[in-house]
């Protein structure tokens, strides 16, 4: 838009000519001397342009940007929105593990098909499945007692393999700000280091019922149904101690070493009194 030697008429200066502008600036000489304005501020407030198609062109600017000014306004309160949300939401994390008392079984252990398993250690998440009847029919199963504290075991049984052959194939602790209980997706993803993956050949040496017992009928190896369950945080620390003992590879046994000793302090187990595992098949 040019402006220059247009005539304008300012509320404390009288009339004037433009005599340069930018982008930001526009300076226009009066009868006394020249002043400099905000462009294209000044004219929605003090200054008025004399030609009519000058003016329209300039209230379509005008228009312009106050749009783009409400818009970022817009954005800006919507994002001091978001800081309030997350605060609130880190201080309600905050007073929920300070009163968060450590449950004897806040493991979860998953049995998951052949299909699942690609995309369970791809994505690094794996899935509670739905609820399968009642009032919340169809909705994701809530993890409620898992805490950052928690691991997620990942064990799978070939078709046709006996159940007390089952087999661990992974385990990651989960999210360090991941809470079950606010969870509404079903979806319980993994700690960003501490998560490991095992080799065919590890796998066959990892027998999930040489640590997991049903007390009430401790010989018998049976999963029902359920898509998972909770189990001993004992057990957990069984697991990942005989894991790092599996691993050959100085970085690979580094890393589930450090899983070890992070799961332990997590969930205030001793290592020098951890005891022998004692599931089912150490019982037969």
């Amino acid at each position: 838009m040019n402006l220059i030697n247009k005539e304008v008429t300012h509320e404390r200066f009288g009339q004037g000519s433009v005599v340069e502008h930018t982008d930001s600036l526009v300076e226009i000489h009066f009868a006394s001397d020249n002043k400099k304005f905000v462009f294209p501020d000044a004219f929605a407030k003090h200054l008025k342009l004399h030609d009519k198609n000058a003016a329209k062109s300039l209230e379509e600017v005008l228009l312009k940007k106050e749009s783009e000014r409400e818009k970022a306004e817009q954005a800006k309160e919507e994002e001091i929105k978001l800081q309030r949300e997350e605060q609130q939401f880190r201080l309600e994390h905050e007073k929920l593990m300070k009163a968060h008392k450590l449950h004897s079984k806040s493991q979860m252990v998953f049995w998951c098909d052949t299909d699942e398993l690609s995309s369970v250690f791809k994505e690094w998440k794996v899935h509670t499945g739905v609820v399968k009847s009642g009032n919340d029919k169809g909705k994701p199963k809530k993890p409620t007692r898992t805490f950052p504290n928690s691991v997620s075991l990942i064990t799978a049984r070939d078709s046709g393999m006996a159940e007390k052959d089952r087999r661990i194939l992974g385990v990651y602790m989960v999210n360090e700000e991941f809470i079950g209980k606010f969870c509404e997706d079903g979806y319980i993803p993994a700690h960003s280091e501490y998560r490991l993956q095992l080799t065919e050949q590890e796998s066959d040496r990892m027998r999930f019922w040489k640590y997991y017992v049903n007390e009430t009928s401790p010989h018998r190896m049976n999963w029902n149904t359920g898509k998972y369950r909770y189990f001993e945080n004992e057990w957990m620390a069984q697991i990942l101690f005989d894991i790092v003992s599996l691993k050959s590879d100085t970085e690979e046994r580094e890393l589930a070493q450090n899983f070890f000793e992070h799961f332990c302090r997590m969930n205030r187990i001793r290592e020098d009194e951890l005891p022998e595992p004692n599931g089912a098949l150490m019982r037969i």
